[in-house]
């Protein structure tokens, strides 16, 4: 109990004092965050764009799809440019050909080595310069500037509407026809991505770096890395390694605990469904539907790479642009893996807390229903808001499009979802209360399993705490206490509270060890988790102390990943230990390649990008997504479907399962995975990485490189695996299925083991 207590005690002060630490991140952010002056105007009071301007045009790029159309600051999706990269690299251009033409009578790429070099230099001073006047909140331009603004602006005009001259450019970035239609509405959008641009190339006060920390990378405009990206990626590496050896140290020093004898039967045989838990099994039909779906939607968007704006001929833009399918292809991953975790939680907590509380059935019916309502909502809404059927403000705002990658849906919708959580957060306490109360040596395991639904319930509703106006920076701050902290952090920690209580319960580990193990666990990974949100905050507009935070706690993230392949083995091979273990056999094997995918996405990958001087260059590159799709669907995606599996076993344990149908879905799934990941995601992130570095951000990500005929062959190499991919999903659905569409009775227990073994 002594160890109990010491770690209760530490994950207490760890996020007392984590937590401190991001909200003071916070108040800096707020405090250095790029200005949105009253106008951007010449000395002469020739008015560019005035604040009202930007903050249209940002509620335009919200409701045509925002971070899932391009990008903005490297947030954002892949096909089309970063367009305040793009902007920033076309302005420069457009001003130095302004130059060229008046003084020299030539066009900038005539001109000699010596002029250009000239007039290069003087490009770097102007565009760098600082000239935000705070006493009158207006930034003064040069006429120069704002005529090579307005050659930028006509430009995105066009390319947001229909001209026929750029329907070409159109395809290649995935964008529909025609996709602001109110000519108004696009020269708003121009006004907001030249803010975006201004704020990342313009010094700070006092200061030889941009607002956004020299990113992105482009020599033409002396974006280049800074001093601090070099410190803090050289720092990052050492305190990986400082944290590996003393998590191997700790573990030699307190050695191996001896497993204890399986028990002869199953343990978990004598539970009997209760009426609530017997409820769920809706939650996993929705499960396996929704993940089918967004297999299908991710297959329609990778295809946009190719075809921008077709299916194999068919105008599927002209129905579901790009930005709608990325759309619901990013929520649904989260959805279906959300909703197996909510499920698994309200069918084992009756048996965790041993009785079935009054109306639980009726709970955990009233919440699925309300989920049903907020995915057709929410993704209706979305379709209208991106084929601008949808009015801007404050009807987009609650019910349409908000443009947030991973925190897209309205925020009427987003508030719904949110009270659902509370809601699932009841069923799930006063379930587990009767647990709680008991002094066993399951106690702590329970307690820390109700903190996490606590923390996922609460912890939410991040996403509520900005406005329909507030700084895209603020935004960032907020929307990662979801993206991470929500689903990277609390999720995990009520995860490895369910698979430790369930292998409790099976005999395979000590209670005691159990709880110290989930609390030790816990510690480790909250200690780089919550402070290691700052990674995703390097180049939003926030102050450089971000960088030095994120590069330190973001390097520990992945310290536990480096031991967990061998608990995860250790775990499976314990699993053999008597034959009625068979039963549990591929719900384990799902755990198993968790922690395959922990290490591997979440670690290796994870890490490849996290560095400031790596993430520098990588930044909404396609060596994100590898890290993404690797560490969302390999870890959380795999333990959803463990998690899933176990509950099934538990919930018709009478039937037989079919262990080859399960097989060739586990299988499928893996080796898809690391096919997409090895054949087209990494190679391509690579090449894109090398054109970063030699020409600048905006050309690794322009049409230009993209359309290149080595990438074009990369995407159709992403085609096997996608199908291998496709082939394990669907034969996981189809299993789920199974088990209410002529399902089979048990066999023998022998016959079953032989099948396994």
């Amino acid at each position: 109990m002594s160890n109990t207590r010491k770690l209760w005690t530490m994950l207490s002060l760890l996020l007392i004092t984590s937590f401190s630490v991001l909200l003071w991140m916070g108040s800096e952010i707020y405090r250095a965050k790029p200005p949105i002056p009253l106008a951007f105007q010449s000395e002469s009071g020739e008015v560019l764009y005035s604040a009202e301007d930007i903050q249209a045009g940002k509620e335009v790029w919200q409701s045509i799809g925002g971070m899932q159309l391009g990008s903005i600051w490297g947030h954002g999706a892949y096909v089309a440019p970063d367009w305040s990269a793009d902007w920033l690299h076309r302005e420069a251009l457009a001003l130095l050909e302004i130059w060229a033409q008046r003084e020299h009578s030539l066009s900038h790429a005539e001109l000699s080595v010596g002029d250009r070099a000239t007039l290069e230099d003087r490009l770097r001073r102007e565009m760098r310069r600082n000239s935000y006047d705070a006493a009158r909140n207006l930034v003064l331009l040069s006429p120069d500037r704002i005529a090579a603004a307005r050659v930028v602006a006509a430009h995105y005009t066009r390319l947001f509407g229909s001209d026929p001259a750029f329907s070409e450019l159109r395809e290649n970035y995935a964008m529909k026809e025609d996709t602001i239609p109110d000519a108004s509405r696009r020269a708003a959008l121009a006004a907001f991505i030249h803010w975006a641009a201004w704020a990342a190339v313009t010094e700070r006060p006092g200061q030889a770096i941009s607002y956004t920390s020299n990113w992105p990378s482009d020599p033409l405009v002396g974006n280049t890395p800074t001093s601090g990206l070099f410190l803090w990626t050289v720092f990052s590496v050492l305190f990986l390694i400082a944290g590996i050896g003393a998590m191997v140290w700790y573990h030699a020093a307190h050695g191996a605990e001896t497993d204890p004898t399986p028990p002869s039967t199953d343990p978990l045989a004598a539970i009997v469904a209760t009426p609530s838990m017997r409820a769920t099994a809706k939650y996993f039909w929705v499960v396996a539907a929704l993940f089918i779906v967004q297999i299908a939607l991710g297959a329609f968007t990778a295809h946009y790479q190719v075809e921008g704006q077709e299916l194999y001929g068919y105008a599927l833009a002209d129905v579901l642009p790009y930005s709608l399918t990325r759309s619901w292809h990013t929520q649904l991953g989260v959805l279906w893996i959300a909703t197996a975790w909510l499920g698994t939680g309200l069918f084992i907590a009756p048996a965790i807390g041993g009785a079935e509380p009054r109306f639980q059935r009726l709970g955990v019916n009233f919440l699925f229903v309300c989920l049903l309502i907020i995915v057709v909502g929410a993704f209706t809404g979305q379709w209208f808001a991106v084929m601008q059927k949808m009015d801007l403000g404050a009807t987009n705002f609650w019910f349409g499009h908000q443009g947030w990658e991973y925190v897209d849906i309205g925020r009427f919708w987003q508030a719904f979802l949110w009270v659902g959580l509370i809601l699932w957060l009841v069923l799930m306490g006063r379930a587990l209360w009767p647990a709680m109360r008991r002094r066993d040596d399951t106690r702590s395991i329970v307690t820390l399993l109700f903190l996490s639904t606590v923390a996922i319930g609460l912890f939410y509703g991040a996403g509520l705490l900005w406005g329909q106006h507030t700084h895209i920076s603020m935004v960032e701050y907020w929307r990662w206490w979801v993206v991470h902290l929500w689903v990277e952090g609390f999720f995990e920690v009520f995860a490895t509270a369910v698979i430790a209580f369930l292998f409790v319960k099976l005999g395979l580990v000590r209670g005691a060890s159990a709880t110290a193990g989930v609390l030790f666990a816990t510690v480790i990974f909250l200690t780089g988790g919550v402070l290691g949100t700052a990674h995703h905050w390097y180049f939003a507009g926030t102050p450089t102390s971000v960088i030095a935070i994120g590069a330190s706690f973001s390097a520990l993230e992945v310290v536990p990943l480096a031991l967990i392949g061998f608990e995860a083995w250790h775990t499976y091979q314990k699993s053999a230990a008597t034959p009625w273990m068979a039963r549990y056999r591929w719900p384990i094997l799902f755990f198993v390649a968790v922690a395959f995918w922990n290490l591997v996405g979440a670690g290796l990958f994870g890490f490849l990008i996290n560095p400031p001087l790596a993430l520098y260059y990588m930044q909404g590159l396609n060596l994100t997504p590898l890290h993404g799709h690797t560490a969302l669907f390999g870890v959380y995606g795999m333990l959803g479907i463990g998690l899933m599996l176990f509950s099934l076993r538990l919930m018709k344990p009478e039937l037989s399962w079919d262990g080859a149908l399960l097989g060739r879905g586990f299988w499928a799934l893996n080796i898809g995975l690391l096919g997409m990941a090895l054949l087209c995601l990494l190679p391509m992130g690579v090449l894109q990485v090398s054109a970063a570095i030699d020409h600048g951000y905006w050309y690794a990500r322009s049409a230009e490189f993209m359309q290149k005929p080595i990438i074009e062959a990369l995407v159709w190499l992403r085609v096997p695996g996608d199908v291998i991919f496709s082939v394990g999903a669907l034969c996981i659905a189809w299993f789920v299925a199974r088990l209410w569409i002529g399902p089979r009775t048990r066999e023998l227990p022998a016959i079953e083991a032989k099948a396994s073994a």
